[in-house]
């Protein structure tokens, strides 16, 4: 259910977490110059109620059923909705906040940032400028110096990821073990690691690649 609005920065929250969804309309509600308009457990409900009011600002978990943050990010890029989004979530890897920035979010925070920061986020997001904490534009920073994997290096980084030799990968993707060998050489390089393991390691830990892929 929405609330009619006024002059306040209209906000709304999008996460699948009703315990979320509550604590953060009631964090939220109590501060001057903001107001939450309403909720959405999903990315759907978050576009139909984009499409449906007048929105200032939306609070967007990244990862959700369904629709995810960067999916709702992408359309609303797509339809030229004026709102603006900054994401708030539990995952902070390298590839999240990438991801997110690239897909048009203007903030950046994690779901234990302080109250204080928060409402300087939206503020600050609301008046047209970032909000990225320190520590995340130095990563994402980073992210961005490095040169994109190629599909084809992606897929082969998964399966290095699982344990496979080149052997078996050339197998599986019936090329040759010399070609699977440059290819797991030239991630090495744009990961800027020294070996194939911890290639693979730095693969999980920055999010390049999710464990149950």
């Amino acid at each position: 259910m929405l609330k009619k609005s006024d002059n306040s920065i209209r906000i709304l929250i999008v996460d699948d977490h009703p315990a979320v969804r509550a604590g953060l309309t009631t964090l939220l509600g109590t501060q001057p110059g903001l107001q939450v308009l309403g909720s959405a457990s999903g990315g759907e409900e978050a576009l139909q109620i984009l499409r449906a009011q007048s929105l200032d600002l939306l609070l967007l978990d990244l990862r959700m059923p369904g629709m995810t943050g960067i999916d709702v990010l992408l359309e609303m890029k797509r339809h030229d909705m004026r709102a603006r989004a900054i994401v708030l979530t539990s995952f902070d890897t390298d590839e999240d906040i990438y991801r997110a920035v690239q897909a048009g979010a203007e903030g950046y925070l994690l779901k234990n940032t302080s109250q204080g920061e928060m409402v300087e986020a939206i503020k600050t997001v609301h008046s047209g400028r970032r909000y990225i904490p320190h520590r995340i534009a130095s990563r994402l920073a980073e992210r961005m110096m490095r040169s994109n994997l190629t599909a084809r290096e992606l897929e082969i980084l998964k399966m290095v990821v699982k344990g496979l030799t080149n052997k078996q990968i050339a197998r599986l993707l019936r090329i040759s073990s010399h070609t699977v060998r440059n290819h797991v050489n030239s991630t090495i390089e744009k990961l800027d690691v020294s070996d194939r393991t911890e290639a693979a390691t730095t693969a999980i830990q920055r999010g390049i690649i999710e464990i149950d892929q």
